[in-house]
């Protein structure tokens, strides 16, 4: 009878977990479904205009290592400022020609030597105190590694300073030139999801939009009223959480635009794609509790649908999370434990495909299908970056090798 108690106990404890586990899941992939549907919305942007000429912004670079990419860069700046503005590239632990090239590109260089506080974080950190002194009235914060696209510092200016909010571009990432590797337009799919159709999604549902690195405005007293510094392995991420919890809202403004290369090497792939899987899943351990704590007590429930979205992991580890419930969930019911797990992981794989195919329809039919039904090799070369994760996580900003930008 003991043994039978135990059984009974072991079984309900089975089934209870798997429910919630396969509710959480369908929580996740139905807010996804629902931001993918919200992006097809055809519905006219807003356009901000008319403070551009008497605005007074500064762009700030972080760059590390960047002789590679630097010139590349600030020639897709410079020619777009103004008089009264200033590009402020930060040499940031630099042992290459990074401050020498962009010196004879016309910026203004500042070199920052620390080797117990690394991070891009810092780095942004330090060129805003260094501007401090005669501020401008917007920021601007570009990857050294981008190419920005006409008329978008322009656009981003005007933006944050008639909303008096940070402001997001559209930040598209792309395969290397001539690459034909599945596994790289799979990356390309996926950010393409990432960096625009959810954003979007965002948008036209109300809801404040992620940073996501580069591409980025904000008023001068905005971006000071939060600190910025630290070595976290996602502090564009972190930075829009924190504007966002103490009430300066990241928007979206998708007619503005820079891009960037994936890195070719494999390695330095897998440096970057380990950075952010890891950096995410820190941020969700991190931030979730603090959100639910400061939607309570700021009675502000918009932040909900902030973790909500934090909560969406990497696109190919949602689709792994997604299988092995699944087929957890399908050994429970045929074992006759329970098939209500099984019911509510298929809705929730029904959910994810459903978003997944929107997405690819409206945003992504430049890349071939025939190439995204090769997901499930690309998942197994990205499980031990998970693995690694639970084992032994990545603390330590680590930079991308660059190629060079032609």
């Amino acid at each position: 009878m003991y043994e039978s108690i135990l059984r009974l106990v072991a079984l309900y404890a089975i089934k209870f977990i798997l429910i919630s586990l396969s509710l959480t899941i369908l929580i996740v992939c139905l807010f996804f479904l629902i931001e993918c549907i919200a992006a097809v919305r055809i519905k006219p942007f807003p356009v901000y205009e008319g403070k551009w000429q008497n605005t007074k912004i500064a762009v700030l670079i972080p760059a590390h290592d960047e002789e590679i990419s630097i010139a590349s860069t600030l020639k897709t700046i410079i020619p777009a400022l103004k008089k009264q503005d200033d590009v402020v590239v930060v040499a940031d632990n630099c042992s290459d020609r990074t401050a020498k090239i962009a010196r004879e590109m016309g910026a203004t260089v500042i070199e920052r030597f620390d080797s117990v506080n690394k991070g891009k974080g810092y780095a942004l950190d330090y060129g805003l105190k260094f501007i401090e002194a005669a501020p401008p009235e917007v920021v601007l914060m570009i990857d050294a590694d981008c190419s920005v696209d006409e008329d978008a510092i322009k656009k981003l200016t005007e933006c944050a300073s008639i909303t008096n909010r940070p402001v997001q571009a559209t930040y598209l990432m792309v395969r290397p030139k001539n690459s034909n590797s599945a596994k790289e337009f799979v990356s390309e799919f996926a950010a393409i999801v990432k960096n625009v159709v959810r954003p979007l999604g965002l948008k036209r549902l109300g809801i404040p939009s992620p940073l996501l690195g580069t591409g980025m405005a904000f008023p001068w007293s905005v971006i000071r009223s939060v600190n910025i510094a630290s070595g976290n392995l996602l502090e564009d991420i972190k930075l829009g959480l924190d504007l966002n919890i103490v009430g300066h809202k990241p928007i979206y403004y998708p007619q503005a635009s820079v891009s960037a290369y994936f890195p070719s090497s494999l390695q330095a792939a897998k440096s970057q794609k380990t950075r952010w899987i890891h950096g995410h899943l820190g941020l969700i351990k991190a931030y979730v509790p603090m959100l639910f704590k400061q939607a309570f007590l700021q009675t502000r429930f918009d932040l909900l649908f902030s973790i909500l979205d934090l909560c969406i992991p990497p696109l190919t580890l949602l689709v792994l999370v997604w299988s092995v419930l699944f087929s957890c969930s399908l050994i429970v019911g045929l074992s006759q434990i329970s098939w209500i797990p099984a019911i509510i992981s298929l809705t929730a794989g029904f959910s994810l495909i459903t978003a997944l195919t929107v997405a690819w329809a409206k945003f992504g039919q430049s890349i071939p299908l025939s190439k995204l039904v090769t997901v499930p090799l690309y998942i197994f070369w990205k499980i031990p970056v998970y693995v690694k994760f639970i084992v032994a996580p990545q603390k330590a900003w680590i930079r991308t090798e660059r190629d060079k930008i032609s």
